[in-house]
């Protein structure tokens, strides 16, 4: 199925002269005169280079909280650029973005700012082997951390080549890491009460961390079984381990105190970045004193661009609205009824279908009865999920084509856009089911 227009085949041929896969980042290629290129976006909608409008559902992989190009964060971004865009020196307005953080994340005590999601993992990893003196790391098969070599693994290969459950295979999501990281990284299956038990049982004491994210960001938003990141806290502390919860996806967006304010959960580590600067490149590692406190004393943390001033500036503006105004409750309630009316549009033409995640960011598997996991959601209709996608793209819905990526909502979606979004994936799904 060709999508998009001449302008848009156009840029791919030109793009890809000079720009592997004519893209800068593997994810954003959908393949030959599929892959969309953006001319310009503004709160809930973004428009292609042919000059169509779609309602945002990717939402820049879920950065954008508040809406494209949101006037309050821009103008702060504008004012405070124009005082100097980079120092090799600290500004206030770093320590007051800090306080916000400290303030709004219960489990976070301290902060060091990063540029990316990637370098908010990399740094936790390296705090945690300080901390504890160890070197392995557990991670869970689906989970994705960031493009570091530590934790690509188990990510997006087929769950077919992951082995038995009870004796999980890592399997390196790219060529080019070093087979040596596998000695380091023990995988299992999200949600499984028993392998992390047995693990622990026999290498816990050599573990430094167990990284995981509250829900399966890059894996159809697959929520943690009750009591399972309970589990993992109650483990790290009999074991003397590092609970690194990774929020870059989750943080600022299911609540403003991300999932663990939503769990009422408190993680030694907490990476973050997306929706923290609404778009701006920011993140930020947090955590406990006692375990922050040793960068800097022996363990090196650092980045040219850490304290970028869009990136620092952007986040001020952000976690102010989102303190000062209902950010969290309105994306809700809008993404509630689009859950909501997803499940009754599938009931109706008698696909099943799981929806999972939160309304401000979910996912549907569609053709399984239940997703607990990887493993689970290779099951699911993925072929039917493409044909859908594809057919809602050309009606001005936009929402990824990789069926792991979840939908994300912001706070411009409007109860319009609710209810047109509803009317056209009725008729998609009549469509996509021919």
């Amino acid at each position: 199925m060709t999508l998009f227009g001449p302008k848009t085949h156009a840029l791919q041929e030109r793009a890809q002269k000079v720009i592997p896969l004519g893209v800068n980042s593997n994810f954003r290629y959908w393949g030959q005169k599929k892959t969309p290129y953006v001319s310009q976006a503004k709160g809930a909608y973004l428009w292609d280079v042919e000059g169509k409008r779609y309602i945002d559902y990717r939402l820049a992989f879920g950065p954008i909280i508040l809406g494209h190009a949101y006037d309050e964060v821009d103008e702060k971004v504008v004012e405070e650029v124009r005082k100097g865009a980079l120092f090799a020196m600290t500004s206030e307005l770093e320590v007051e973005v800090a306080e916000k953080i400290v303030r709004i994340c219960p489990g976070v005590e301290m902060v060091r700012f990063a540029t990316s999601g990637t370098e908010a993992t990399m740094h936790a990893l390296r705090i945690a082997r300080a901390y504890t003196g160890r070197e392995i790391i557990i991670k869970f098969e689906g989970n994705y951390h960031g493009f570091q070599d530590y934790t690509l693994w188990s990510t997006y290969a087929s769950a077919d080549t992951y082995g038995n459950a009870r004796s999980p295979i890592p399997i390196p999501a790219s060529s080019g890491i070093p087979r040596h990281l596998r000695d380091l990284i023990i995988t299992l299956p999200f949600n499984d009460f028993e392998g992390l038990e047995r693990v622990l049982r026999s290498v816990g004491e050599e573990v430094a961390a167990i990284i995981t994210e509250p829900a399966q960001g890059n894996c159809a938003t697959i929520e943690p079984m009750p009591g399972f990141l309970e589990f993992i806290r109650q483990k790290c502390d009999e074991y003397g381990i590092v609970f690194i919860l990774d929020e870059v996806k989750t943080g600022f967006r299911i609540a403003n105190g991300g999932a663990q304010e939503y769990y009422n959960l408190r993680p030694d580590l907490a990476t973050y970045a997306k929706a923290l600067g609404n778009g701006y490149p920011i993140a930020a590692i947090g955590g406990k004193r006692e375990i922050m406190s040793i960068i800097g004393h022996g363990v090196a943390q650092g980045g040219t661009f850490n304290n970028n001033k869009p990136g620092i500036a952007g986040a001020w503006a952000t976690l102010t609205i989102l303190e000062r105004e209902p950010v969290i409750q309105t994306i809700w309630k809008r993404g509630q009824r689009l859950m909501e009316g997803l499940k009754e549009i599938f009931e109706d033409n008698g696909i099943p279908a799981v929806i999972s995640g939160y309304p401000t960011m979910f996912s549907f598997s569609l053709g399984v009865e239940k997703v607990t996991c990887q493993r689970d959601w290779q099951e699911s209709d993925r072929e039917l999920y493409l044909r859908l996608q594809e057919i809602a793209v050309e009606h001005g819905v936009m929402f990824d084509h990789d069926p792991r990526e979840p939908w994300f909502l912001c706070y411009s979606h409007s109860d319009a856009d609710i209810d047109e979004t509803l009317n056209v994936m009725a008729d998609v799904v009549k469509q996509a089911k021919k």
